[in-house]
């Protein structure tokens, strides 16, 4: 099947399902806790005993809006249940999703090992004419991978991608734009299709390979959208235009739209970064130079490195042994991931120039992996400006908004706030005494 078919939510048929959910991270459990709250029967599993002895109790391992919610509503209703072993998840499921990590290699390229050994795991096991899908990002081709490694020729093989935004992935999945199924299948296509009925998504169903691009596709897309307007704030800083101004102008047009286009210190997180250099592999495997991206990569390289000259320069030119505070570790708010976190790019930076950090930010209350050790973490977003020459701001938390400009004055004795995220309210920083730094403005 290649031909693209799209099927508007009405036409679904409501039913529900007995799925098996392989590997509990961010979108394993985000899938699994959302499948059985729209009614169908859900085991997810995975390998760490201790993980599946939390989820078990119902406790989330990871920061998601209303998550654990819709965790403990599963686990009441008993159409959720956690399991060591994929083995144990597949008997008697339907449908099985994969979500499994797939890590960049040194190439760029994804790493499907995890993927290979899942479904080696789950073959044998597996019933009869069930429904394999791939929910992890993975490259053009990964389909016949999986049909490859389990030898069912019952077994049919279906693309699924997810696009799930952290600090939002439970509204994602329960609204989606639309549900992307790639298949050679159509019945398998629609039984997948049907596992959505309840939410009647749009529906975009089409061949295995175009579905792996259309995630890869989106990714890049919209980091370009946000490099473009990091690169655009530059230019607003030396015609002194105000960026915020200029990209609501731009957003108004119905053929850009508004979204993705605020400035920043950078974008980071699971995704872009692993999913743009595995793009650039993917086209340099068929023979296609992707400069463009790869340009993509390159501004956001320096726009973390135009957010540490701000910060130099705030400070008379020298970081050494300059007292630097920063609000903020993870790679956007509404998330504890710190994952290729821009905060933590510039922080390094930061540190190889001499500086001193004292850093916080809401969910991360100590030192974990990603957090350099040199960084000194305080107890509140106050606390860390204690005797700092630079207050940083480096991810959009709600809470840093209210924070009072008197309340930092009254302990941090330098004057210079560098706001990469232009979140606070400048005229009121300005008020109290301190100068003001934002990004495009």
């Amino acid at each position: 099947m290649t031909d693209r078919l799209i099927i508007e939510g009405a036409l679904i048929r409501p039913t529900t399902s007995r799925i098996a959910i392989i590997g509990t991270g961010y979108v394993g459990l985000t899938t699994g806790v959302c499948f059985a709250h729209l009614g169908h029967t859900v085991v997810c599993a995975d390998v760490d005993e201790e993980k599946v002895a939390q989820l078990s109790r119902g406790e989330t391992p990871i920061l998601e809006h209303r998550l654990d919610e819709l965790l403990a509503d599963g686990l009441r209703s008993g159409r959720l249940q956690f399991v060591v072993g994929a083995a144990n998840a597949v008997r008697g499921a339907e449908v099985v999703f994969l979500c499994v990590p797939t890590p960049q290699g040194e190439d760029g390229a994804a790493d499907l090992r995890y993927v290979e050994a899942a479904a080696a795991e789950i073959s044998e096991d597996l019933e009869y004419e069930s429904i394999v899908v791939n929910k992890s990002t993975v490259p053009v081709g990964s389909a016949r991978v999986v049909e490859r490694v389990l030898k069912r020729p019952d077994v049919r093989v279906v693309s699924n991608p997810e696009f799930l935004r952290e600090g939002s992935a439970v509204e994602d999945f329960l609204k989606p734009s639309r549900v992307v199924i790639g298949a050679d299948d159509r019945a398998a296509a629609m039984k997948v299709g049907d596992l959505y009925s309840e939410i009647s998504p749009q529906l975009v169903i089409t061949d295995p390979a175009s579905a792996e691009m259309i995630k890869y596709s989106a990714n890049a897309f919209l980091a370009t959208k946000l490099s473009f307007v990091n690169a655009i704030a530059a230019v607003c800083e030396g015609v002194g235009a105000n960026v915020d101004e200029v990209m609501v102008g731009v957003g108004f047009d119905p053929r850009i739209g508004s979204e993705f286009l605020r400035p920043g210190p950078g974008w980071g997180g699971s995704c872009f970064p692993k999913d743009s250099r595995a793009l650039i592999k993917l086209a340099s495997d068929a023979g296609y130079p992707f400069e463009l991206l790869e340009g993509v990569i390159a501004v956001n390289e320096a726009q973390f490195d135009r957010m540490v000259d701000k910060v130099r320069e705030s400070v008379g030119g020298d970081l050494t042994d300059r007292n630097v505070a920063v609000w903020g570790l993870t790679f956007k708010a509404r998330t504890d991931d710190l994952r290729e976190s821009p905060s933590l790019s510039v922080i390094d930076r930061l540190l190889g120039e001499g500086a001193r950090v004292t850093a916080f930010d809401p969910t991360v209350p100590e030192h974990r992996v990603g957090v350099p050790a040199a960084v000194n973490l305080a107890a509140d977003s106050v606390a860390a400006t204690a005797g700092a020459d630079a207050l940083v701001i480096l991810t959009e938390w709600d809470d840093f908004r209210w924070v009072e400009p008197e309340a930092v004055a009254d302990v941090m004795p330098g004057r210079e706030v560098i706001d990469t995220r232009n979140l606070l309210d400048r005229a009121s920083w300005q008020r109290s005494g301190f100068r003001y730094t934002g990004v495009g403005r």
